[in-house]
């Protein structure tokens, strides 16, 4: 097969949330090249459709990564600077519980950001081989041509979701540039079970509200139990910070085993604020019948105050098809902090998930995301 190439000034490999807002800050004719068929496809499904753009409380401590470096972007371009970019396109999300932004649907998200990147030029349906330094500036191979461009622009992302044609072509070219890469890994991912807790997969479909905490992080929010493991919110931001080890959760985080519960004749079932599935096979997995409170033994009220810090052994994650991102990646210490340019090569940038920062549930990732491109644009003079 013959191989046709071409000449431009820039090329950008995603035209996900970074690559996008970079382009609707730069003043360049860019040339987007993504493998999917249109724009934004994870933005399309963010949020349940929904689209959380970013969240009122917004800190680097949100974020797994180097806080400094998470800091001085956050503070060039954060929720506000977010909100008043997408509030000039008639996009005005709503705030929710926690601080979230949601929007209407992402649709109103894409049609802004096409307005945005309109003078720019798209390559759809094409999957990035490689890229390399040439004489004449960075030959980009896709399969059956090439592309030399002045400047690269890696906003591929990470390798969650391959459905949506996720691929580690990001981390492949930042490495053969000299990059170090911290290993890619599920994020903001369901938690599959050991042996023992074998007897919650009874419980598929149903959620609590729990806090769940292991040596540096500790998160509230619900726990959904799943025929896999457990998922739901404090689960997902969990797995943010979890690499191996036990989990302590606590079952009942705004409740106390005081001494008046004890001499209570009620049953657990009937007494404890949680749904009684739940507590009937909490009760049968550590031996324990439902019997009034005043009956237990000392050391009978001893298991039953595992609900306060039951010891939760994680077998795995669910994997990178169902990770909403990818924590690891690209290291921040190779990367400018102001323009995102990669202190290897000139000319070469790396922006969003690709980076090695990843944030929390609640708008954290897109937030990171429309930062590093925004301010990329701005700082450097292409």
């Amino acid at each position: 097969m013959s191989i046709s190439q071409k000449k431009v000034d820039t090329v950008v490999l995603g035209a996900g949330a970074a690559g996008l807002m970079f382009g609707a800050h730069s003043k360049r004719e860019l040339l987007f090249v993504d493998a999917n068929g249109s724009m934004g496809a994870k933005i399309k499904v963010s949020g349940g459709g929904k689209c959380n753009l970013t969240n009122e409380i917004l800190s680097a401590q949100n974020y797994l990564g180097d806080e400094a470096f998470v800091k001085r972007s956050l503070d060039g371009f954060g929720a506000s600077d977010t909100l008043e970019f997408f509030g000039k396109y008639r996009v005005h999300p709503t705030i929710k519980k926690g601080g979230q932004y949601f929007c209407n649907s992402s649709k109103e998200v894409l049609s802004a950001l096409a307005l945005a990147n309109a003078s720019h030029k798209f390559l759809f349906g094409n999957k990035v081989l490689g890229a390399e330094l040439g004489k004449e500036g960075f030959i980009v191979r896709l399969d059956g041509q090439s592309i030399i461009s002045k400047n690269l622009i890696i906003a591929s992302g990470g390798v969650s979701f391959p459905q949506l044609n996720a691929t580690d072509i990001g981390y492949k070219i930042a490495q053969s540039f000299g990059h170090e890469i911290s290993q890619p890994k599920p994020a903001l991912v369901g938690l599959t079970l050991q042996k023992e807790q074998f007897w919650m997969k009874e419980l598929s479909g149903v959620s609590l509200g729990v806090k769940i905490s292991q040596r540096d992080f500790e998160y509230k929010g619900e726990l959904l139990f799943s025929h896999f493991g457990i998922s739901g919110p404090a689960v997902l931001n969990s797995s943010l910070r979890w690499e191996r080890g036990v989990l302590e959760i606590d079952f009942l985080p705004d409740f106390a085993f005081d001494g008046k519960i004890w001499s209570d004749r009620k049953q657990p079932t009937s007494l404890l604020p949680l749904p009684k599935s739940f507590i009937k096979a909490f009760l049968s997995s550590v031996g324990l019948s439902d019997k009034p409170m005043n009956r237990y033994t000392a050391e009978e009220k001893e298991r039953l105050g595992l609900l306060k810090k039951y010891a939760m052994p994680i077998a795995g994650t669910f994997g990178f098809k169902k990770a909403e991102v990818t924590k690891g990646g690209v290291k921040t210490e190779g990367i400018d902090p102001k323009t995102f340019e990669s202190k290897t090569q000139k000319g070469l940038f790396f922006l969003g998930e690709v980076l090695d920062v990843t944030g929390e549930l609640g708008g954290y990732n897109l937030q990171w995301a429309f930062a590093s491109g925004a301010l990329c644009a701005r700082n450097f003079r292409f």
